[in-house]
């Protein structure tokens, strides 16, 4: 059946495009932040994939067709925390990395063997309540420290881990 919600593709036709261009998505870590601005926490969510694999991730997804980036960033972050986690866009849309994803390993840290993927990468400070939805089965509010540790990296596979670490030493976090 074909998706009728513009800006969608049919999945025959998702994996035609997949293998000839890249597709852009956004990605978002969640934190929780003092009233100074300083991070007290990281929201991870744990996801099941299509292998069977129970991960740790980032929020993330793909720019629809016709859909602006912040319009993108607060559906991802609505769908994956929750319509009421009142998340806090930054007013200038300038992201803190660009991740290129490659579906041949080793040639950036970031690996999707799906596809070749261009991922603009925000934090964005959520301040209230989270319920994960759609494929999400929890968040976990981690503290910089513990967020990453050796043990959660091995969790965020694809280069999320290496994505996080980033995040979070352009927020000053020298972990």
């Amino acid at each position: 059946m074909t998706e009728t919600t513009p800006g969608w593709l049919a999945e025959d036709e998702l994996e035609l495009v997949r293998a000839r261009m890249p597709i852009l998505y956004v990605e978002a870590v969640p934190v929780r932040v003092a009233d100074s601005g300083e991070v007290t926490s990281v929201g991870l969510l744990l996801r099941i994939g299509p292998d069977g694999n129970v991960s740790r991730t980032l929020v993330s997804g793909r720019v629809l067709h016709h859909e602006r980036v912040r319009d993108a960033l607060l559906r991802h972050l609505e769908k994956d925390l929750g319509p009421v986690a009142l998340p806090r866009v930054p007013a200038s849309l300038q992201p803190f990395t660009v991740a290129e994803y490659f579906p041949t390993q080793g040639v950036t840290p970031y690996h999707d063997p799906r596809q070749h993927a261009v991922s603009l990468a925000y934090i964005v400070p959520v301040a209230g309540d989270c319920q994960p939805r759609q494929d999400a089965l929890d968040l976990v509010w981690f503290s910089p420290e513990d967020a990453v540790s050796a043990a959660m990296q091995n969790e965020m596979p694809g280069g999320h881990g290496a994505l996080l670490k980033q995040a979070l030493a352009h927020a000053g976090l020298g972990l």
